[in-house]
This record gives C-alpha cells, sequence and structure tokens, in this order.
C-alpha cells in the first residue's frame, strides 16, 4: 500500500477553546489512537491534501520530529458551511495486528453483457478489509470478462490472498443490468 509521510506537532491544550485556537492559525487538530493510548496534535492541511482528495488508501507516517507513527484515516470532519477540515482521527498501526482499510476496486476486462447491451453498474467503489500492513493492497481488481447480462459479482466471491473480507459477502461489487437494447438483442435471436 502506498505511504504518505506528514510532519505533526503534538499538542498539550484540549477542549473546544484549544480547538479553535489551533484551527486560527491555519492547523488542523488530530488524534492518533491505538495500542491503549492516544496522541494529540495538529498538522498543516495542506501535508494531507493528497490524502483527503482522492479515491485511494494510504498508510500515514506521522513525523513527530524524530519519532515516527504509522497510522490510517480513520475520519475526517468537515465544517458543514465552510466545507473547511475540522478534525481527523487516525488509527495506530501495531506490529504483527491486522488493521482495517477502505480499498478501491478496479473493473478490469469487457463484460460479455456489455458486449450484447447490457450496462455495467459498479455498486461498490470501495471494499473494507483486514489484513497486516505489508499485505494491504493498493486495490482491489475485479475482472467482468466471464460477467453476463442479469449477472452480478458479489464481496463473497472475490479471492484475495493474505487479506479477509470485513465488508459483508453478500454486498454487490458491480453487476451487468438488462437495458431495452439487451431485452431486443435477446428477442431477436
Amino acid at each position: 500500500m502506498k505511504t504518505i509521510v506528514v510532519n505533526a506537532v503534538e499538542r498539550k491544550d484540549f477542549g473546544k477553546k484549544a480547538a479553535k485556537a489551533v484551527r486560527r492559525e491555519g492547523q488542523v487538530p488530530c488524534v492518533l489512537c491505538g495500542n491503549g493510548e492516544s496522541v494529540n496534535f495538529t498538522i498543516d492541511p495542506r501535508d494531507i491534501k493528497a490524502l483527503i482528495y482522492t479515491p485511494n488508501s494510504y498508510i500515514v507516517e506521522l513525523q513527530f520530529g524524530d519519532k515516527v507513527e504509522k497510522a490510517v484515516m480513520r475520519e475526517a470532519q468537515w465544517h458543514p458551511v465552510r466545507e473547511e477540515l475540522l478534525h481527523v482521527d487516525f488509527f495506530r498501526i501495531a506490529d504483527g495486528k491486522p488493521v482495517s482499510v477502505a480499498v478501491p476496486v478496479r473493473l478490469t476486462g469487457n463484460a460479455e453483457g456489455v458486449k450484447v447491451g447490457g450496462k455495467l453498474v459498479l455498486s461498490a467503489r470501495k471494499v473494507t478489509v483486514s489484513a497486516l500492513a505489508e499485505n494491504l493492497p493498493d486495490e482491489i481488481v475485479v475482472d467482468v470478462t466471464t460477467l453476463g447480462v442479469g449477472k452480478t459479482i458479489f464481496v463473497g466471491d472475490l479471492k484475495v490472498e493474505n487479506l479477509k473480507f470485513v465488508t459483508p459477502a453478500t454486498t454487490a461489487v458491480c453487476a451487468v443490468r438488462v437495458t431495452r437494447a439487451s431485452r431486443g438483442a435477446a428477442a431477436g435471436k
């Protein structure tokens, strides 16, 4: 999985007043949780722009001076009107323990159902997986070449080595929907 390095500054003041003061300085208050401890810190919103405004998932290396913590972003909170980043939660990655991450899905191939007039629909843009940090993929690749009209690929149909799917097995990933053109092609045969 790809990695992004972010400079972080630990903070000692807590509460609403301190968070507002941090935001006035142009910084974003953040929390790093995991392994029974939490660290409060601030980051520059420009440093995590590549992390937030992308469909990809990343492992984040938070640099607290000379100390480095590996984490994944759990949640970002936004101002409802100004669309300003208010707060970010990170979860610490522990060595030897699996971590859950939402990974993007990429479809490959030309579905048989599309060739006869069906419409390929991607239902799940991301699926949540659990694995050790070194086994996390950048994306889940789904081959749709054998997918016919009216057929669906579910999360339970996907098989990836060293990976456990957290998303329910009954969740549809993609399907070829029936269209008027495909009904006409089937009637013409």
